[in-house]
């Protein structure tokens, strides 16, 4: 496409240069191709079933590595607003009806008293209206009560971050989803010199809320779990936007300027590789709970820990060894065993290589960024699904897919995708450095074929949108992956307002 003048400034000001402004037009003009799986990933076949002795060897390989001095981090990826969990309040008050007419908004009145943000929501109703909640629902004005929460002058939940809105009571006050995660780093994460480093990635509205709300937390916090907390921060960064367009696949303009969109969670693959750690825990915002309900997710965060630590500890010394030369003959075939029965890789040629081809493969697939997914039985709860899928070099290997990654006009595809007995809870534990210890380029391992397109709504015109390679689907596509299984109640996210009514977020009786 031909740039106008202003197309090169607003270019210039995102940091995005005319080839990845060219390369992103021909993506969305082309669209992407389906990935090919082999199978789904299932228990023995991709992901490790949980034993005792794994329990007890991976909690052991944890604790050690914390008591040697190992530098641990919790990214958090905290940014966007909470409007979606409060679409059904937000149809409440836009709907002609001054009652609740449907189950999900009877319930959030039948049990509003037990939301942790009831008490300041029932004193701005007294400061909006001059009457609490209770007798607004005598005198039957729902829709009051619904704007105090969700509207600016009110409470203002339907457009703060999930970060900032009271998820939990605790004896005498309550507890923000940003607080559980302070709390919850503090119980697995602490280093050995008792500090607790955490990593929240916000959009830039929102950042002077949350750290006023970080620094007010972490005092009392830090007390509480005798720990202190180093808090950083990062925003989504403007180069990783992504162009829209028309219908046509023609830029679409505002203005007169170029139109770009956030690119998706995939872009925060550039925050997670600014980061500077041994080992890096990442987990959405939504998925905490209250202190006495945490001792399940505790357990098998020092679980998949360990696991990391213990795999990542024998890969840096098989990559030491090849990177001397190359290996005696039993000592690849020992590598060659670990990538196939630890790392899942399987490739149909691999035996039928030269010995000095078995080290170069095997150099190239273990010197890699490597994590291990917690992975939950599926009971219906939304996520991706684990897969062994094809790469681009012919190697088969475990990978966190989107539905819409796999082609619904492939029957055999869409039987394996019925068979799939486990989902993704965004429940993973990351090594980025290589083993000389220098951090790899995360970049450079991403799979840009695996983003995909969506159709949005602006300002009434239909556009469509690039979303990039999701954070753990494409963005880790080239990683080491192991899947391991972990229980339902590891996995706890917030959707809607009336999850934050199940026991899991609810004290204990």
């Amino acid at each position: 496409m031909k740039l106008e003048e202003i197309d090169i400034t607003t270019l210039e000001e995102k940091g995005i240069s005319k080839e990845k402004l060219q390369e992103e037009l021909e993506m969305i003009a082309t669209g992407f191709p389906f990935l090919k799986i082999e199978a789904p990933a299932t228990i023995g076949n991709g992901i490790s079933a949980m034993t005792d002795e794994l329990k007890n060897t991976s909690v052991k390989c944890w604790d050690e590595f914390l008591a040697n001095g190992g530098v641990v981090m919790k990214m958090v990826p905290a940014s966007g607003a909470a409007s979606r969990m409060f679409k059904d309040v937000f149809a409440f008050v836009n709907d002609k009806n001054d009652k609740p007419k449907n189950d999900f908004m009877k319930h959030f009145f039948d049990k509003i008293e037990e939301f942790a943000f009831f008490p300041r929501l029932n004193f701005v109703c007294l400061s909006l209206y001059g009457k609490g909640v209770c007798t607004l629902i005598e005198e039957k004005r729902y829709k009051d009560i619904a704007k105090a929460l969700i509207n600016k002058e009110g409470l203002n939940y339907g457009y703060l971050p999930k970060a900032l809105l009271q998820f939990h009571k605790v004896i005498g006050t309550s507890r923000t989803a940003l607080e559980e995660h302070l709390a919850e780093g503090a119980m697995y994460a602490a280093g050995k010199d008792k500090k607790v480093n955490v990593h929240f990635t916000v959009s830039e509205d929102h950042l002077p809320l949350v750290k006023a709300k970080v620094e007010e937390a972490a005092k009392h916090l830090g007390h509480k779990f005798g720990v202190t907390y180093n808090i950083t921060y990062s925003v989504q960064k403007p180069s990783t936007d992504t162009i829209a367009t028309n219908m046509d696949n023609t830029p679409y303009r505002e203005n007169g300027k170029l139109f770009f969109r956030p690119g998706g969670h995939g872009a925060l693959i550039e925050n997670l590789h600014d980061l500077d750690a041994d080992v890096i825990f990442i987990k959405n915002i939504d998925n905490v709970v209250p202190d006495e309900r945490r001792e399940s997710t505790v357990e098998y965060k020092k679980i998949i820990g360990g696991i990391l630590v213990a795999t990542k500890q024998r890969i840096n010394e098989y990559c030491k060894t090849l990177a001397k030369g190359t290996p005696k003959a039993e000592e690849l075939a020992e590598m060659l065993a670990f990538t196939r029965n630890v790392l899942c890789i399987t490739h149909d040629n691999a035996d039928n290589m030269t010995d000095e081809e078995k080290a170069s493969y095997l150099f190239r697939k273990l010197n890699r960024p490597v994590r291990v997914c917690g992975m939950v039985k599926n009971e219906g709860e939304p996520g991706g699904g684990p897969y062994l899928a094809y790469n681009p070099d012919g190697t088969v290997s475990p990978q966190i897919l989107e539905a819409s990654q796999i082609d619904p006009e492939n029957k055999e595809a869409v039987e394996m995708m019925k068979h799939s007995t486990h989902f993704n809870p965004v429940d993973l534990v990351v090594s980025t450095r290589n083993y000389k210890g220098e951090k790899f380029n995360l970049p450079e391992f991403v799979d840009k074929a695996t983003g995909f397109i969506s159709i949005k709504s602006r300002e009434g015109v239909e556009i469509k949108a690039l979303e990039l390679p999701g954070l753990w689907n494409g963005a880790m596509s080239d990683w080491n992956t192991i899947l391991v299984e972990v229980p339902a109640d590891t996995f706890n996210p917030v959707k809607t307002v009336n999850d934050l009514l199940r026991d899991s977020h609810q004290p204990k009786a």
